[in-house]
């Protein structure tokens, strides 16, 4: 039988504000061990909790930047469950009143659209953290991430595949990034990822029993764990098994998944409204203010880019993913630069030193003006391709502009054809053989000619005129 997988997400991203969600504890990340946190984050008895505005405010961001309807009325709920590293045995979070719902965004997977839906995106505070010893005998609690704020982003079951998953993880992340509410630094924890999988057979309209996936911290990790539950999944049913509702911890080291317990429902949470907070009361004036200060997302930037600067689909995809980069892009064209050549810059030369030594375009060591110099150079004639790779490695090792390297190393490219002419002439005259090659249908002998030329030009002349007088030379020969 063929099988149809259905995946769900539950993603949990750290707000970046200043202080945490009820208290007035840093948000740092890091720091020693139980040093960011105080009686209203660690639970204490007597101690009322305090909504941090801009906790609101970010989630309200997150959710118009995915098309959701903002709640005017929305409350916080206690859901109560018992874990180490939750001192107060109950998480506030929200439950039937959300702040954000129906929403939804478009993914592109194998060149096609599709919209996934979001259920709903509420805010709630963070739980502490277990730290196991070494020797498996105990563990310590560390309270520093209690009370941190969340948003969590609930799709509805419209993904089919790992593709379709990982292609609405990296969507939502770089929105977060764009609205500026989130690091989503997946490594310290910033972005988590919850998966629910189930299969049914191909055709059926009727769900499978679901499996959840918790805390899932990264991309490629995220695939892996669906595919290997959608295999796991099918090879239960098609042993006459059952799949069982549980929720089973990832372990990426080892590539497969581990029962954690079985998976809880909403009236196992006994959720009740929480007594200790006001209500979440907002305008329609409020919500308008913050939609009008959004910027530019992803999605409306890419549309421009092929609009405005006739960039292909892959080149803009690339850059808007990362809102740096088209940040880069746009200040070096607004320096007159052409944006293919920018672009091209900025998707080859610049991003192999960012991948080689892993750091942001910020951190390279080249700013918007001397890029846009050095195309200018190029595409002026002042220099060659090959000059301007040259003039790019010092510019990242170096205080000197670009006119300054041009001229020390010498670079100024050779346009006089009479000059360049006499080079051609020398090269043909010590390359009979290449010359006999090439009136036998040898091709490759003209650039075998060309690159002798340029490297008797030690790179200075004009390639375009060097294939031009070869060209020519060779028919007359």
């Amino acid at each position: 039988m063929e099988y149809e997988s259905v995946i769900g997400l539950e993603i949990h991203s750290e707000l970046s504000t200043k202080t945490k969600i009820f208290c007035s504890c840093t948000n740092e990340f890091g720091g020693d061990v139980n040093t960011h946190c105080c009686p209203i984050c660690t639970g204490m008895p007597g101690t009322l909790p305090s909504m941090n505005k801009k906790v609101v405010e970010y989630a309200v961001k997150a959710g118009l930047a995915m098309n959701c309807e903002i709640s005017l009325f929305s409350k916080q709920d206690r859901k109560n469950y018992f874990y180490p590293d939750l001192p107060k045995a109950y998480q506030i979070s929200q439950y039937d009143l959300p702040l954000c719902k129906n929403g939804y965004l478009d993914i592109e997977v194998n060149g096609e659209t599709k919209r996934i839906g979001i259920t709903r995106i509420h805010i709630e505070e963070d739980a502490g953290k277990l730290l196991h010893n070494a020797w498996g005998t105990g563990s310590l609690v560390d309270m520093n991430r209690c009370g941190v704020p969340l948003i969590e982003i609930v799709t509805e079951p419209d993904m089919r595949s790992s593709e379709e998953a990982k292609a609405l993880l990296e969507k939502i992340r770089t929105i977060l990034r764009y609205i500026e509410v989130s690091d989503c630094k997946m490594q310290e924890g910033s972005l988590r990822c919850d998966v629910n999988v189930s299969i049914m057979p191909k055709g059926s309209k009727e769900f499978g029993q679901r499996t959840e996936m918790k805390n899932i911290s990264s991309f490629s990790g995220t695939g892996r764990a669906i595919e290997y539950e959608i295999k796991r999944q099918i090879e239960v049913t098609e042993a006459g098994g059952k799949v069982n509702q549980e929720t089973r911890r990832w372990d990426d080291d080892k590539g497969e998944s581990i029962v954690m317990r079985t998976k809880e429902n909403a009236q196992d949470y006994r959720y009740f409204p929480e007594p200790d907070l006001v209500l979440i009361v907002l305008t329609n004036e409020y919500i308008e203010e913050i939609k009008n200060n959004l910027p530019e997302l992803p999605d409306k930037k890419k549309a421009r880019y092929l609009a405005e600067y006739g960039l292909s689909d892959y080149d803009a995809t690339l850059l808007v993913n990362t809102k740096e980069l088209a940040k880069f892009f746009e200040a070096t064209v607004e320096l007159g630069a052409t944006p293919k050549a920018v672009s091209n810059w900025i998707l080859g030369d610049i991003s192999k030193v960012m991948n080689e030594k892993d750091i942001t375009i910020d951190e390279v060591g080249i700013t918007p003006k001397e890029l846009s110099d050095l195309i200018n150079e190029i595409e002026k004639g002042n220099i060659s391709n090959t000059a301007g790779k040259t003039v790019f490695e010092e510019l990242l090792n170096s205080n000197k502009n670009v006119a300054e390297i041009i001229a020390e190393k010498g670079l100024v490219q050779v346009n006089d054809e009479s000059e360049i002419a006499d080079m051609v002439n020398r090269v043909l005259a010590l390359n009979e053989k290449s010359i006999a090659d090439y009136k036998k249908g040898k091709t490759n002998a003209l650039g075998f000619l060309v690159g002798q030329v340029m490297k008797e030009s030690k790179g200075k002349a004009n390639p375009q005129i060097i294939n031009k007088l070869v060209r020519e030379k060779l028919e007359e020969a």
